[in-house]
């Protein structure tokens, strides 16, 4: 098996694969680092009652009652179901759209697909919306200015804050302890 990248026109053939297949799904769906959007047309005389929407922290079903589901099967990872919702809005050329938006558990993990039985996409081809640290919520923002630090840590050859605080606690040990010799102390 080999390692090495593939060739421009492999990566631009795995490329199109992977969009044909997309496009060939029968909904449409984008995402965000934290939260995920699925949307399908319905004909327009349809209204809300007259479909079926499901959303369950592992999985979602959705389509018009009494047909088979345009989406159903299992998530690849949780979403917190009172944050996700669906809607139903109408279009200017007299269709109507279902949206239904999906809040993930998990908002440091892009999803390859939406259920697990549809084709995947390769994430790491994926380039994040730029945002401000401003923009995120205060959790958020610690553990990216957090993981931020320890990568330029890391680039230099640098202890990360875990080591650093490893290493503050041993050299603090160190001074209440002075007869013990720790000099092949090893942190893990």
């Amino acid at each position: 098996m080999s390692t090495s990248e593939p060739t421009p026109a492999e990566e631009a053939a795995l490329r199109a694969k992977e969009k044909a297949e997309q496009d060939a799904l029968p909904y449409k769906w984008t995402q965000t680092i934290g939260d995920l959007d699925i949307t399908f047309s319905v004909p327009g005389n349809f209204k809300g009652r007259d479909l079926a929407v499901d959303i369950k922290k592992t999985s979602v079903t959705a389509g018009i009652k009494g047909q088979e589901p345009i989406i159903k099967g299992d998530l690849p990872h949780a979403i917190k179901v009172d944050e996700s919702s669906w809607t139903l809005t109408s279009a200017l050329d007299g269709t109507k759209t279902v949206e239904i938006h999906l809040d993930k558990v998990n908002k440091m993990e892009w999803w390859s697909h939406v259920v697990t039985s549809a084709p995947k996409i390769d994430v790491t081809k994926i380039v994040p919306e730029n945002s401000k640290l401003s923009d995120l919520d205060g959790e958020t923002r610690g553990m990216v200015e957090k993981m931020m630090y320890d990568q330029r840590q890391k680039e230099m050859g640098k202890p990360t804050s875990d080591e650093e605080a490893k290493l503050k606690i041993l050299e603090q040990f160190k001074r209440q302890n002075p007869h013990l010799d720790l000099s092949g102390a090893k942190l893990s």
